[in-house]
């Protein structure tokens, strides 16, 4: 790293751009993904130099980054790539709410704001505190949360904690914590013999079809199916590991078990 705290940092995950600028330190943020679109205007106020599995490594280099933060393995070859370029970066792998609110300290403390960042994550943790407790002592639906349809995927880590959080039990809550998508793939007879009463669906790029879910066969007979109780949550608000899924993307779980 060439300067602490790092004046010029490159994002390439969209949780890190959004506390930033919760943070008060946007100005810091020289580069984002294009995937990024909180906050809104973002892709129009700083430069976008990456996908999401990939880089354009001499445009970042341009930027002359003091620090790149990416996340998980997903991305390991940009911070490999960049690595050898000798720039620094900071790879987060956070994967459940404790995770989340360990990257807002995380982060703050990269740029030398520790006290602040610790601030923002105590507010979060006494929201999750009061949700949950406006939860107690009242009837659980049972949700299936489906983070893609083909394969059909459950939901990670720290979705299927929010939606405990909101006053559901994730059906396929066993599977959250695996590590990859893969471990996490159900069928339609696994969906169906677990009798949700709610179905959430997520699909990062792709509009959700909840007549399309309902018209599944055999899904006639699902709890969910017959309540018409199908909703979809827009994937920036709730597969994104950082501040969006514990506001905007947990009030919308909310909402949908109300």
């Amino acid at each position: 790293m060439r300067r602490f705290p790092p004046e010029r940092i490159v994002c390439l995950t969209e949780e890190t751009v959004e506390t930033l600028y919760l943070l008060g330190e946007d100005k810091r943020i020289v580069g984002v993904s294009g995937y990024c679109v909180r906050p809104p205007g973002v892709r129009k106020q700083k430069p976008r130099v990456a996908a999401f599995t990939s880089a354009d490594i001499p445009k970042i280099m341009a930027l002359e980054p003091d620090l790149v933060l990416t996340f998980s393995d997903l991305q390991a070859d940009i911070a490999a790539e960049l690595l050898r370029e000798g720039v620094a970066v900071f790879g987060f792998n956070q994967r459940d709410v404790a995770g989340i609110l360990a990257m807002i300290r995380t982060l703050g403390a990269l740029v030398g704001i520790a006290d602040k960042a610790d601030a923002l994550a105590r507010g979060y943790e006494a929201r999750l505190e009061r949700l949950r407790a406006s939860a107690n002592g009242k009837p659980r639906p049972r949700v299936y949360f489906e983070e893609w349809d083909e394969p059909m995927i459950s939901g990670i880590g720290w979705v299927s904690e929010l939606i405990g959080v909101a006053g559901g039990d994730d059906v396929f809550g066993r599977l959250a914590m695996c590590q990859s998508a893969r471990e996490r793939i159900v069928t339609p007879d696994q969906v169906i013999a677990a009798e949700p009463d709610v179905i959430i669906a997520s699909w990062c790029g792709k509009k959700v079809r909840p007549e399309k879910i309902m018209a599944r066969p055999g899904w006639d007979s699902v709890p969910a199916v017959r309540r018409s109780a199908v909703f979809e949550i827009k994937s920036p608000l709730i597969l994104q590991p950082g501040p969006a899924a514990l506001t905007d993307g947990l009030d919308a779980i909310v909402e949908a078990l109300a």
